[in-house]
């Protein structure tokens, strides 16, 4: 019989299951991992330095570019950050606001995730589904702020403007007929607000199909339980967050232990794993998209009843109205030097955090009394997990390496910045 070797295999970084560009050099005995080694940087884009060397205003838009799943959910943290240090309160209706962007930005992260996971183990239908539905929230993003992804729609003090009163409507073209592009737009006739309320009058139901089409599946058990298992007590010391510490069996979630913004006033439960594997993984972030949604449905009540302002009246990080701007000069100048120069905040170091669709992500920041940070640092939750790799699949198959990439949920504009 031929001498048997370990082989070492490169997983990545062009692997259609990497998401992204992570090489993992496992070292393989037959087909069973004996070695995993996550090489990280291949995305280094340099985000915590070049946010040294803009005013903070002007660094909002990077937030959005790290984990480019969960877009809002960065921008609050940022915002978060410099809103300490500054010491401004933005005003109550930009809170609601903010809350059920985060929200959504969480069905968003875990649509992406449940068609990602589904597609990397072999279901080809959830993907599908998932990314009719990611359309309708995509449509939420550009509303308020003109585009489908990187919105930088939080500011400092408040939020880039209030809610639309109309939404933009399809019309009819070679591929679609009237009568579609009426059934298309029965739900596009309000306001966003109207058109946020379907939405979560009609998602339940989509949920219940992607679980029609996973939980009970025999093939999706086979592929997910017992694989990847962490105990409570190693997740802590792992440094998990998110899904992957509560997967895990313990319940800590920042809305409810350090709340934020308005969570405290919401009516919200947190799912909770029992044995740590992928399965429960899954079955985690399938009920958070349920949660997310009465979160959203009970803020859009509140908003529908409170109008009010959405950015701080504090001149010194509240631009002038676009109409002030284009009738009085000293508004002109003051727009004007407000965006190019930003505004100083005062010395202090702070620390924001914030529980994004992956885990806790944190921003450290270190201010000199300048318009820009002396030093900003990213606490990003998928590089704890992703540290975590070797230790999950070690003594796995080489196709449960796929399933515990798929359950950790690594983006790694994030992990590598």
């Amino acid at each position: 019989m031929a001498e048997i070797r370990n082989f070492t295999l490169n997983f990545g970084p062009q692997h259609p299951a990497a998401h992204g560009v992570l090489r993992l050099v496992l070292e393989l005995e037959g087909e069973v991992v004996q070695k995993a080694d996550p090489h990280i940087g291949l995305l280094h884009r340099a985000t915590e330095k070049l946010a040294e060397s803009k005013p903070f205003n002007q660094s909002i838009g990077y937030m959005d570019r790290l984990d480019y799943v969960s877009m809002m959910c960065n921008e609050h943290a940022y915002v978060l950050a410099i809103e300490k240090l500054l010491g401004i309160e933005p005003p109550i209706r930009a809170k609601y606001i903010r809350v059920m962007f985060d929200e959504i930005t969480r069905i968003l992260n875990h649509l992406m995730w449940l068609g990602a996971h589904g597609l990397d183990i072999g279901a080809m239908t959830v993907f599908l589904y998932c990314f009719r539905e990611r359309e309708y929230l995509m449509d939420c993003y550009e509303a308020v702020s003109g585009t489908r992804m990187h919105a930088t729609y939080y500011r400092p003090g408040g939020v880039y403007r209030d809610l639309p009163e109309s939404m933009p409507k399809y019309q009819p073209s070679k591929w679609r007929s009237q009568k579609e592009v009426d059934k298309l737009n029965e739900a596009r006739s309000g306001s966003l607000l109207d058109f946020i309320e379907h939405f979560t009058e009609t998602f339940p139901a989509k949920v219940d199909e992607y679980e029609s089409l996973l939980t009970d599946n025999r093939i999706w058990k086979q592929r997910t339980v017992n694989v990847g298992v962490v105990s409570p007590e190693r997740a802590l010391q792992l440094g998990f967050t998110g899904p992957m510490l509560r997967g895990s069996g313990i319940a800590w979630d920042l809305r409810k232990k350090q709340p934020y913004e308005v969570y405290d006033q919401l009516d919200f439960d947190i799912p909770v794993g029992v044995n740590g594997d992928c399965y429960d993984r899954y079955l985690v972030r399938v009920e958070e998209m349920r949660q997310s949604n009465r979160i959203i449905r009970q803020c859009v009540d509140w908003l529908r009843k409170n109008p009010g302002p959405v950015m701080t009246s504090d001149r010194k990080v509240a631009p002038p109205s676009r109409e002030d701007m284009k009738s009085d000069m000293e508004a002109l100048i003051h727009h004007f030097k407000l965006f190019s120069e930003g505004y100083c905040v005062p010395e202090g170091e702070t620390y924001a955090a914030v529980e994004a669709p992956k885990g806790e992500f944190g921003v450290y920041l270190v201010s000199d009394g300048a318009n820009k940070p002396y030093r900003l640092k990213c606490r990003a939750p998928g590089f704890a997990h992703l540290a975590s790799l070797e230790e999950m699949v070690k003594g796995h198959l080489l196709a449960d390496v796929v399933a515990v990439i798929g359950t950790q949920d690594i983006v790694f504009g994030e992990i590598d910045r």
